[in-house]
């Protein structure tokens, strides 16, 4: 084991489980936090051939004090925490007139806020390393904007400038930050989120990907999520010392750029 540890949110399911299998087949520690107490379970099952590297903690990353209790249960348990991967990230579709006031609020607690109170609490202790990476999950709609989406739009764009800003402060201490900005991957989520579109316009989910989605993205299809998680262990790695402050697109070469 290399001993390093990775602090992930959202991390029982999609895309940050398959974060956490990444780094735990490179041999490092991995805390995996969420919300959902379930998934930690069913996560539990699948990596229980690493349960001696993780640790799991059923979380609100929207309630401070349990979001630190959190992360400090981490660190005693592991003594350090080397890379921050804030990840945990929801969905709500509506027209701005129509959209909840609390769920964009809860929105931006969980996009935006809850990566902001954990780079406060960790990067001290990277400056202190003089090492450190920390990759925050934004999207391709925090560049761009996409009707509907003006929860999850605000908080990937917040969360894009709250990456410059700790990048610029962390940046003599040898710690790098970087948002990763996804276009389509190929999960639970985002499946999800097509079947909606299909039954708003009332018609196929084909229909939806060749007339919706594929004329916006010239590789049409769908990344995988290895993918992402590939480009987070590149992150985390030597060789990408030099990189921070960075939005940087996985998209398929999405056309509105």
């Amino acid at each position: 084991m290399n001993n390093k540890t990775v602090l992930i949110t959202g991390a029982a399911s999609g895309i940050g489980l398959e974060i956490a299998q990444a780094f735990l087949k490179a041999d490092m520690n991995v805390a995996i936090l969420d919300f959902s107490q379930t998934a930690i379970e069913e996560a539990k099952t699948q990596l229980s051939a690493f349960h001696q590297q993780c640790t799991f903690f059923a979380c609100d990353v929207t309630k401070e004090p349990q979001f630190m209790d959190a992360i400090d249960a981490a660190i005693a348990q592991f003594g350090h925490i080397d890379i921050l991967v804030n990840n945990a990230g929801v969905q709500h579709i509506a027209p701005i007139e129509e959209f909840p006031s609390d769920t964009y609020r809860r929105l931006i607690d969980i996009m935006l806020i809850a990566p902001f109170l954990a780079i406060k609490k960790i990067l001290p202790l990277m400056k202190e390393k003089g090492d450190g990476r920390i990759i925050n999950m934004a999207s391709i709609n925090g560049l761009i904007g996409f009707a509907g989406k003006a929860g999850y739009n605000s908080a990937k764009h917040g969360v894009i400038g709250l990456t410059k800003v700790a990048a610029l402060e962390a940046a003599p201490f040898g710690v790098t930050i970087n948002a990763l900005c996804p276009g389509y991957v190929d999960t639970p989520l985002v499946r999800n989120q097509l079947e909606d579109l299909a039954k708003t316009r009332d018609v196929s989910l084909d229909r939806v990907l060749e007339e919706v989605i594929w004329p916006l993205v010239p590789q049409r299809r769908f990344l995988t999520v290895d993918e992402i998680s590939d480009y987070c262990l590149f992150l985390s790695s030597p060789s990408a010392k030099g990189v921070t402050g960075q939005a940087i697109v996985i998209d398929g070469g999405y056309t509105t750029q």
